[in-house]
């Protein structure tokens, strides 16, 4: 789709996902094994024919950047296809990226370079699968000056997402960042309509909704919190678009922004009939693939390794040891009598022998000496690692573990 330019939002610090965040920006966080967060984004650009896209870095980049040159090499610039990576530049003023709007305003150099018809804003820290050609031809038909996908949400979640008030034709009526007391669907109290943080634009509508943006006084050069209240206090029209399927129900997204959502979308994988499946091959999540050897179980005397209800990625030796529901990354190697539940344990990862995890994230290249216990003694655990509110225990990377 030559007329539509797709932003790549990719720069936020991920303070609410610390420690993992602590070397690398929240997209680059891997995620379900052998993905990052932000491949599933750029899946969903790919697949829907999107190839045209504007990667806009910040904070952390690096691990990001390597990522996205080792395996997201798939466009041909004789086509005019590219996935680039713009890092922040202070291109218009001495100041940093101040918010979503104004990362895209510091950038509308690109926009004039490619002069698309539509201007397609993503964020790169969300798990989903959209086809955004579905979006594309919504916007048209409707006329509308942009659109903004909304998945329905209860009522009470209302305090995480920002909320669209709508009429009963699906146009905003207005937003609400993060309310208490959220305007409600109409006839049907207990349910909101929960923002995506995608923005499907008109080219000249985005260009002047930004420059009167940029001019505003105080404004925080946020799309939710400024630019579309600006538009629906305009008379725009700002068409809400339900992410839903074809029986009218939500279809899976997550924002996983905090440790624990981040936690619980990783455990979502493991259920027998996932709602996002990763092995649905006519939406298939690309990502960067190294050159690992086939996994090896490996019998001891005192057992033989087992797996239960786990995804395991290539590379990964179990000698001896159980692995039960729970996510195993590439090279990762568990000892015999080692026993690891309900976990997620990230690439070169060494379990020692006897080692016990339950309810634990594993950062990256972390050694667990034999012998120790993650997530059975919370107290403990609070003063070594990181504790999360619903008690999972986060081991950051590289950790120096003493038995």
């Amino acid at each position: 789709m030559i007329e539509v330019l797709t932003f790549i939002l990719a720069g936020g610090r991920g303070e609410r996902l610390d420690p993992l965040t602590r070397d690398r920006t929240k997209p680059a966080v891997p995620f379900g094994g052998i993905y990052r967060i932000i491949d599933f984004t750029l899946s969903n650009c790919v697949n829907s024919g999107l190839r045209r896209i504007y990667v806009l870095t910040q904070y952390k980049s690096f691990s990001l950047q390597k990522h996205l040159l080792a395996g997201w090499d798939v466009c041909s610039n004789q086509l005019g296809e590219f996935i680039d990576v713009i890092p922040a530049q202070q291109r218009i003023s001495a100041d940093w990226y101040k918010g979503t709007a104004d990362a895209i305003y510091q950038n509308i150099y690109a926009i004039h370079d490619c002069d698309p018809e539509l201007i397609l804003i993503l964020s790169g820290d969300h798990v989903y699968k959209m086809d955004y050609r579905e979006l594309i031809r919504v916007h048209r038909e409707k006329k509308a000056d942009v659109t903004v996908p909304c998945v329905t949400m209860p009522k009470k979640n209302s305090v995480n997402f920002g909320v669209i008030e709508v009429d009963k034709n699906n146009y905003a009526l207005g937003f609400q960042e993060k309310p208490e007391a959220p305007k409600t669907i109409p006839k049907r109290p207990n349910e909101i309509c929960a923002s995506m943080g995608i923005y499907l634009f008109n080219q000249e509508v985005l260009l002047k909704e930004l420059e009167m943006d940029a001019r505003t006084p105080d404004s925080e050069n946020d799309f939710g919190k400024n630019v579309i209240p600006q538009m629906i206090k305009n008379k725009k029209k700002v068409f809400v678009h339900d992410f839903v399927d074809k029986d009218n129900r939500p279809k899976y997204w997550r924002d996983i922004g905090t440790r624990d959502a981040y936690y619980q979308a990783n455990m979502d994988l493991l259920t027998s009939d996932p709602e996002f499946d990763l092995f649905d091959r006519s939406w298939p999540m690309r990502t960067y693939h190294e050159q690992y050897p086939p996994i090896k179980m490996v019998s001891t005397p005192s057992g033989t390794g087992s797996l239960v209800n786990s995804m395991v990625a290539g590379g990964c030796v179990i000698t001896g040891g159980l692995v039960e529901h729970s996510i195993l990354s590439s090279n990762v190697k568990i000892f015999d009598k080692a026993e690891i539940r309900n976990s997620v344990i990230m690439e070169g990862v060494v379990v020692g022998e006897g080692v016990k995890i339950q309810n634990a994230i594993i950062d990256k290249e972390v050694i667990l000496p034999p012998g120790t216990q993650i997530g059975y003694d919370l107290k403990l655990d609070k003063e070594r690692f990181v504790l999360t509110a619903s008690g999972v225990v986060i081991v950051p990377k590289k950790s120096l573990i003493e038995k």
